[in-house]
Parts: C-alpha cells; structure tokens; sequence
C-alpha cells in the first residue's frame, strides 16, 4: 500500500531542501508554519516523490526540543511523538472510515484532525510510534506552491495560529496501544 508521507525531523533545512528538490528532483509541494506547543515554532516542507511524500520538521522550540538530537527517531531520543510518524494514503473518505473503524474496533483510540487541505487519523503503534492514515481533499494549487517557497525561505516564518478541527475517538476495547 502507498503512502501519503513519511515525515522526519532535520537539522538543518537549507541542506534537505536542497538535496531533496535538486539532488532527487522531488517537488517541494507545501509548507506549514505554526507555534509549538513550548512556546517556539516549526515548519514542516513536503516533498512529492511521485507515488506519496517525504516532509521534514524545522523545529524552533528551545523550551520543548534539545538543541542537539539524533534525527533517527521521536520519543525515544526525546521528541515529541508527533515529530516524526509513517503516514499512509487512504485515497477517500470511505477508506478513511473503513480505517478508523478497524482501529477503533483493534482497541485503538484515534485522533482525527481537519488541517484545511487533508484529514488525519492518527494512533501510537505497539511500538510507541505514531501512525497515520491521511487522505488529500483537496489539490496543491499554484499558490500553495508559491507560498511554500515563502514560508521555506523565511528567517521567521509567519505562523498560522488557527486552530485545527480535532476530534478524539475512544475505542470501547480495553486493549488501546
């Protein structure tokens, strides 16, 4: 089954970017900025590779995020869980109910967010890991891409600090990872 990205954190920006869309010719598609819950701010660059994508985190948050990290993984190296996660494509929206039904239904509670150009269901594996079904709904257009540029070439980005539409699914099996 596809992907519809896989995200991990970076340390430095300028240098994936550059390795990303000049090195692999993958197209920078979107970037998001925001406040962090510690008080700093972050943004998060996706890349099209052709069949899914790869984002990374340019995290700016002295009060929650060590200055130094290995970028291999989350929580275990002391990040926050929603750094870095496998997501998965659900192509509609009845993928999308077929996928949150199967894991409430496993005993798993779900976290789904409206973020304006997807919709995200998320839940911790066995392993602790955050994993995600993600369905599109809506295209990138060309000023996505423009705004994307902005946002990845900012000193300091400007932050959108509206917040998403979250709802919490709490599953009826005592079993929840």
């Amino acid at each position: 089954m596809a992907f519809h990205h896989l995200a991990l954190a970076t340390r430095d920006l300028p240098a994936t970017h550059a390795f990303y869309t000049d090195v692999m010719g993958f197209e920078l598609v979107k970037v998001e900025a925001a406040p962090t819950p510690g008080g700093g701010w972050a943004r998060h660059a996706f890349y099209d590779t052709g069949d899914g994508m790869i984002a990374f985190w340019d995290l700016h948050d002295d009060a929650e995020i060590p200055a130094e990290f290995d970028t291999a993984i989350s929580t275990g190296l002391g990040l926050p869980a929603w750094v870095n996660h496998v997501a998965f494509d659900a192509p509609d929206i009845d993928q999308l109910d077929e996928r949150r039904r199967r894991w409430l239904d496993a005993g798993h509670d779900v976290v789904e967010i409206d973020h304006g150009w997807c919709t995200s269901l998320y839940t911790l594996d066995p392993n602790r890991v955050l994993v995600e079904w993600c369905m599109t709904t809506r295209a990138f257009t060309a000023a996505d891409r423009d705004d994307a540029l902005r946002l990845i070439r900012a000193d300091h980005p400007e932050l959108d600090t509206s917040a998403p539409d979250v709802t919490f699914h709490q599953a009826t099996a005592s079993t929840s990872a």
